[in-house]
């Protein structure tokens, strides 16, 4: 059973981890995306899918070094496990479908709206947040060293997709976005002074 459960935590930290990329595909690329007249994620989407496999791949030596084995590390695993998904659901609630599966930065929408409001009074970013909670609450609960490496990775590359996304975001809404950002951090929801 333990073994089951590894090989899930690792994939799914394999997942996680490529998400930055995926978005790195479309944010620097936005205005490309929005000029074809085909469903951009008809290419994004596989290639999504293959950069899972790459990393499977490349990960796949390492996914059962770990650096302990303690069943009440998943104590704090489950609470981030729970932090994450309540996260997820406050982050859905003033977010449409189509934001929140990034239709609106691929698609040319006629009206769009910058949602600052519930959580995103508090931080920009709240699903990349919730993204690195599960991730962190794999690596915990598991001790798997790919885990900790995948979520190292995630954390490096999600922090050049927020600098490319932010900028994306002030072009799509000018003054608004630049004013929302100096007010509401990117991810940890700390006060700024």
């Amino acid at each position: 059973m333990l073994h089951i459960l590894d090989i899930f935590a690792w994939l799914a930290c394999v997942v996680y981890a490529t998400i930055p990329a995926f978005w790195l595909m479309v944010h620097p690329f936005a205005d490309y995306w929005r000029s074809r007249r085909r469903n951009p994620f008809l290419i994004l989407l596989p290639a999504w899918v293959l950069l899972w496999i790459l990393a499977g791949l490349a990960t796949a030596p390492w996914h059962a070094i770990r650096f302990y084995s303690n069943p009440l590390a998943w104590m704090p695993g489950a609470l981030l496990f729970a932090l994450g998904i309540w996260i997820y659901k406050l982050s859905s609630k003033d977010f449409s479908g189509s934001q929140l599966g990034g239709i609106d930065e691929v698609r040319r929408v006629r009206k769009q709206q910058l949602v600052t409001t519930g959580i995103r009074a508090r931080v920009r970013h709240p699903i990349y947040l919730a993204h690195l909670c599960e991730m962190l609450a794999w690596s915990i609960g598991t001790g798997l060293a790919i885990c900790f490496a995948l979520t190292a990775f995630a954390i490096l590359s999600g922090a050049l997709m927020i600098l490319l996304e932010d900028r994306e975001l002030e072009s799509r809404f000018g003054v608004e976005y630049q004013d929302y950002r100096t007010r509401v951090p990117a991810i940890l929801p700390l006060r700024r002074a």
